[in-house]
């Protein structure tokens, strides 16, 4: 198996509450995928609960959902466009993060042990 490059993890911190990191994107991208909350959380080892707070949580974050429920003959639920926004928002600013310190998390992570780098 090759090692994994190493890479920084983005996190957005504005305000006391509102935080977005690669988890929360993560989730928001599996609900796009699966058109389900809990099926999301499921691909991702969370619980339902869990993951319905992140989305609950996140929904009053922004000026407007970013994930809403489908009720219906088809029930689940979907990423509104301001949550696909979210998510590309993030993703390049994640791409751009990596790209500065490219150089840097090369040299640092020579500084770490052979364990570390596995794991």
């Amino acid at each position: 198996e090759t090692p994994r490059k190493p890479r920084p993890r983005v996190r957005i911190l504005i305000g006391a509450a509102t935080a977005l990191g690669p988890g929360k994107v993560d989730l928001f991208e599996a609900i796009a995928e699966t058109g389900s909350i809990s099926a999301a959380a499921r691909a991702m080892g969370m619980s339902y609960r869990r993951a319905w707070l992140l989305v609950y949580t996140m929904n009053r974050c922004f000026h407007g959902n970013l994930v809403t429920t489908v009720t219906g003959r088809r029930r689940g639920a979907e990423v509104t466009d301001l949550g696909l926004e979210v998510i590309e928002r993030y993703r390049k600013m994640e791409t751009k993060a990596a790209r500065i310190v490219d150089r840097d998390m090369a040299s640092f992570a020579k500084l770490l042990t052979e364990h570390a780098r596995k794991n």
